[in-house]
């Protein structure tokens, strides 16, 4: 019987990467979809916002473990 295939830490940081730039990009356009509609809930605006800025935050932590700066 063979095993399965095993991914690397990079791959699995990087596929988790993937998937918080799509959520930040699905919620840039939900912001953008409010401001067009004309009808802002403060609300749901600020929440969505600072969702946004919690991805990019986890986004900027990822790129740190996957490309740590090294100082040589």
């Amino acid at each position: 019987m063979t095993e399965p295939p095993t991914m690397s830490r990079e791959e699995v940081l990087r596929i988790k990467m993937g998937l918080l730039q799509r959520e930040h990009r699905d919620l840039d356009e939900a912001i953008e979809a409010l401001h067009k509609d004309g009808k802002v809930d403060q609300l749901t605006l600020r929440r969505l916002k600072k969702r946004k800025l919690m991805l990019k935050d986890q986004m900027t932590r990822l790129t740190d473990e996957i490309e740590p700066d090294i100082i040589a």
